[in-house]
């Protein structure tokens, strides 16, 4: 079964600590214990301090001192998964600011001229309904998938205010479903439905950006890749979404299970 790359990076951390360990951290050990007994214990028998090392780094792994040695290779393999762990966090932070800075560089205007692909869709609004003309929240679920879709892929821009043809129509009419009929109102409620339908932890994959063009107001919101799965749950079902060219399609049970094996294997 062939290893992640996580898993790989966790591995070679480990290994290399506990080598570290057993060459470094053990003749230190052996160090001290010179200087703090050396006329205790007659080590003046050894000609220097060298000599001494040699010959305790050379018995350390004969088959009475084997227990030492394992012990400070297990010590530097939980300093080496430690060290693991922080750097994959320091990468994942680096990815998240690339992926930003990425995405904030795409002119707003030139992506609503642009089609949409695998990593921009349009949606008109979050609750108002243009075909029946009222507040139907009905529509949430729509956006739910969409972005869940993103997550589950490799992230992208949805942006809400723009009609399938990239016609402007604005976020007015969905200010007037909400409480606080606001930008703020509007990215409180559109998180509100990122927590009821994939689940509050993966709120922070989302971030919102607000725009004004001809006078309208429009949301475009970052959706970065998700690490793990990521489920819409619609009447106690997790199902699982994701986005393949120009839109977002739900996975079969099989289709899934691929799916995530492949994500996780690279």
């Amino acid at each position: 079964m062939f290893l992640t790359a996580r898993n790989r990076v966790i591995i070679s951390h480990i290994l290399i600590g506990a080598f570290i360990s057993i060459i470094l951290l053990h003749p230190i050990t052996k160090i001290v214990y010179w200087i703090e007994f050396y006329d205790d214990l007659h080590l003046n028998n050894y000609e220097n301090i060298w000599t001494f090392l040699i010959d305790r780094f050379t018995s350390s792994f004969s088959q009475e001192m084997i227990t030492m040695s394992l012990v400070f290779a297990l010590i530097g393999g939980c300093i080496g998964f430690v060290f693991a762990l922080y750097h994959l966090s320091l990468v994942r932070s680096h990815q998240r600011v690339q992926l930003l800075e990425k995405e904030l560089a795409e002119d707003l205007p030139t992506l609503i001229k642009s089609n949409e692909s695998e990593r921009l869709e349009f949606k008109s609004s979050i609750r108002w309904d243009y075909k029946q003309q009222r507040s139907n929240k009905a529509l949430e679920s729509v956006i739910a998938k969409s972005i869940a879709g993103f997550m589950n892929h490799k992230g992208g821009n949805l942006l809400i205010g723009i009609d399938d043809d990239g016609q402007v129509l604005g976020l007015e009419h969905d200010y007037q479903t909400l409480r606080h009929k606001n930008r703020d109102g509007f990215e409180r409620c559109l998180m509100d439905i990122i927590k009821t339908w994939l689940g509050g932890d993966v709120c922070s994959l989302a971030h919102c950006a607000f725009y004004q063009i001809d006078g309208k107001d429009i949301c475009r919101i970052f959706i970065e890749p998700s690490v793990s799965p990521v489920y819409c749950n619609k009447d106690k079902v997790a199902k699982y979404y994701l986005r393949t060219g120009n839109g977002t399609r739900e996975l079969d049970a099989r289709e899934t299970f691929a799916h995530i094996s492949k994500v996780r294997a690279q």
